[in-house]
């Protein structure tokens, strides 16, 4: 199963971004999305899962939860937009992944044996950041979370 993850595309959908999510079984956006046009575009690539960001205002986005578990084959994601929201302790909710962007610094880590991915920022470059997004394989026995930098001439 291959998970593409983004976040915080400030309502910018680049078809470099489209085209490295082509073959997710499923997309995971951690908020600020931008605009409700972002997520029917990712749409067509594969089912969308998201959460409402800081910058998702607006009666688009009014549906759009603060948190959400996202099953992932036999695996729970816990997604939210703010690492520092994070009110409960998800190794011992049992949790596989947690999921969150709004800093933009792309970053994978190990943490109690959950995997934490912010997969940076697939929007408009900002920091000096990268525009990235990140995948994640999983098989039965593992993740294989990977960032993707994206050529954005």
């Amino acid at each position: 199963m291959l998970v593409g993850v983004l976040s915080d595309t400030h309502g910018l959908i680049r078809s470099e971004v489209l085209s490295a999510l082509s073959g997710s079984d499923l997309i995971i956006h951690a908020g600020d999305i931008g605009k409700a046009d972002v997520l029917e575009k990712l749409r067509a690539v594969a089912p969308v899962f998201a959460v409402r960001g800081n910058v998702d205002t607006g009666f688009w986005a009014d549906e759009l939860p603060h948190t959400q578990i996202v099953p992932v084959a036999a695996h729970r994601f816990f997604v939210l937009h703010d690492i520092s929201q994070l009110a409960t302790d998800p190794a011992e909710a049992g949790m596989a992944a947690v999921v969150f962007g709004h800093s933009h610094k792309p970053s994978i880590e190990t943490r109690n044996g959950v995997l934490y991915l912010n997969p940076g920022s697939a929007g408009p470059q900002r920091f000096k950041l990268p525009i990235c997004i990140a995948r994640i394989g999983i098989s039965a026995t593992r993740f294989e979370p990977s960032l993707v930098v994206l050529d954005i001439r």
